[in-house]
């Protein structure tokens, strides 16, 4: 017993060690580019293109929306990843498969991994870039059918945005992160737009006229067919646990 206790505290003390390393990565430093990520996820054989996404952006309501999302497609049979930040309690929250976190064992061994492939090729990571490459190859060695993959900060330049997504997701549009996407609501609409990949379409929520005129034109020139919430589909709430759905399909 007390051998098994010993291992058992060895472990978390290693486990806080890694936190710690991965919470201190960069001193905490936001870097908003896509370049960097790129090469790190080479490395791993780009783990993202292995499963298709769901990719949502939001200022509000993409956390929640993912959750939702992810709880239909596992209800539903399908092996789903989730990807969300940041996390309430435990670190693990972060990444799940199913209704299963990512272990703190699986935290540690691939901390490591990354740690190690990336330094030999000379790459300094972000907290959050190194946390959604582990979220990547953890979901790719798990072989899910999809992924909901929520957006850290704004959407074009953010490490998710490397994703193969089946659809495009914006939840609201406020005024967020303006040191990062700009001082109104028009250029936060475009950084978040950004998530809009060619010929994918992309599902909005209720938004102010001129945001929604933006992201309609931005769709557009992309391709992308682009559903709005009032507009193209519809919902009313019957109880609290039940709501009727009105619209396409």
């Amino acid at each position: 017993f007390y051998h098994a206790l010993a291992r058992s505290c060895l472990r978390m003390d290693s486990y806080s060690e890694t936190l710690n390393r991965i919470y201190n990565l960069r001193g905490g430093v936001i870097d908003l580019r896509l370049d960097r990520m790129d090469r790190a996820l080479s490395l791993f054989d780009y783990p993202q293109k292995k499963f298709p996404s769901f990719h949502i952006a939001g200022t509000n309501g993409k956390g929640s929306t993912a959750a939702m999302l992810h709880r239909i497609l596992s209800q539903s049979g399908y092996p789903a990843g989730l990807y969300t930040s940041p996390h309430l309690v435990s670190f693990t929250e972060r990444i799940k498969v199913g209704d299963k976190e990512i272990s703190p064992d699986e935290v540690m061994a691939l901390a490591n991994e990354i740690r190690d492939r990336t330094a030999e090729a000379g790459l300094a990571l972000t907290f959050f870039e190194f946390v959604t490459i582990m979220a990547f190859i953890h979901f790719a060695r798990r072989q899910i059918e999809v992924g909901v993959i929520e957006v850290g900060l704004g959407g074009r330049l953010d490490a998710t945005n490397l994703v193969n997504p089946v659809a495009s997701l914006i939840s609201t549009i406020s005024k967020d992160h303006e040191a990062y996407l700009g001082s109104d609501l028009l250029s936060i609409a475009r950084e978040k737009a950004g998530i809009i990949k060619k010929g994918v379409p992309v599902v909005c929520g209720v938004l102010p006229a001129e945001v929604a005129a933006l992201l309609k034109n931005l769709a557009a020139e992309r391709n992308a067919p682009a559903y709005f919430l009032g507009q193209d589909f519809t919902f009313s709430l019957k109880n609290k646990d039940l709501f009727d759905y009105t619209g396409i399909k």
